[in-house]
């Protein structure tokens, strides 16, 4: 069970602002402490920002107190992260982006990588452009709602490969501002969506549909789209064999229509050593709306890599 003490909560955290390698700026919002033994750093999905890791981080920080160093931030187009040229929206700069954030935010010490959906992938990402880093740096992974290949094989990533999908970025392309435009005239059309698409067969608050709706409605249609190609594309499970040297935690609801369950399976099948967890109900928006249920399997995570690392010397760990 999650220790429940009362604590002094940060509501908005440390705020920094990381460069990333081609200047564009991200926002960082850091809690716990800086010196803490051991960091979690959280990578958000497609669409989403900070705010949607709250509820889990409230979660957290009562388990946790400050013991705990925790990092989050906002991809590029996200959030309070700056836009950047629409070439740039792909899974391998969010790759090198997160590798920006920890080199200026977690410069030393171990890192449990976190990640929902796109943030899942960018952790995949990260550990093929940087497998050094695996189980020297990198002690241990969780991965939400996401898959490692074949997207566009199941659920609503079978869409992905439509011409209507095509189209649309093509228009995009040509037309962002009028794009954008016609989208927030529409904001009504994403609360429905957002209850169908994104959350399971259980009952969520209308709170959760709202914030979930308003974080669609906050990212611009080129964001949205710009990063399709690299959903259709995508394929990392040939990194899956290196994560084995780390626990890892796979998690995912078993009635997510965007990226099913099995995608969680397949990786799990890969990585022998994982925790395969299936929220019954639940859909692609599990950090939202069971973020107990998450926050549960996310401490067992770090208190697993606790034992495995944290309470071995390790000159490889101290040094970074």
């Amino acid at each position: 069970m999650l220790n429940t003490r009362p604590v002094a909560v940060d509501v908005d955290g440390h705020r920094i602002t990381v460069s990333a390698d081609d200047g564009v700026p991200l926002a960082v919002r850091t809690y716990g402490r800086s010196d803490a033994p051991l960091t979690v750093v959280f990578v958000h999905g497609h669409c989403l920002q900070t705010d949607s890791w709250r509820e889990l981080r409230s979660y957290l920080t009562r388990a946790w107190g400050t013991d705990t160093h925790m990092v989050f931030y906002d991809h590029r187009g996200h959030g309070e992260s700056g836009e950047a040229p629409a070439s740039t929206y792909t899974l391998d700069q969010l790759g090198c982006d997160l590798d920006a954030v920890i080199r200026a935010v977690v410069p030393v010490g171990p890192i449990v990588l976190v990640g929902h959906s796109m943030g899942a992938m960018t952790a995949l990402v990260y550990a093929r452009q940087h497998p050094e880093t695996i189980g020297s740096r990198i002690v241990g992974v969780g991965l939400i709602a996401s898959a490692a290949s074949g997207l566009t094989s199941s659920g609503m990533g079978r869409y992905l490969r439509r011409p209507f999908v095509s189209a649309l970025c093509g228009a995009v392309r040509w037309a962002p501002g009028v794009m954008h435009a016609s989208k927030r005239m529409s904001r009504t059309v994403c609360e429905p969506i957002v209850r169908n698409a994104a959350f399971g067969t259980r009952k969520v608050s209308a709170r959760t549909i709202a914030v979930a709706a308003a974080m669609l409605n906050d990212t611009s249609i080129v964001t949205m789209s710009s990063f399709l190609d690299s959903f259709i594309e995508f394929d990392e499970s040939d990194v899956l064999p290196i994560l084995g040297r780390i626990p890892a935690l796979i998690l995912g609801g078993s009635a997510d229509v965007l990226v099913p369950f099995e995608h969680s399976i397949a990786i799990a099948a890969q990585l022998p050593g994982s925790e395969l967890v299936c929220l019954e109900g639940a859909g692609h928006g599990v950090i939202l709306e069971r973020a107990a249920e998450v926050a549960h399997s996310v401490t067992g995570l770090v208190e697993k890599v606790r034992g495995a690392v944290i309470r071995k010397p390790s000159v490889e760990l101290a040094a970074g």
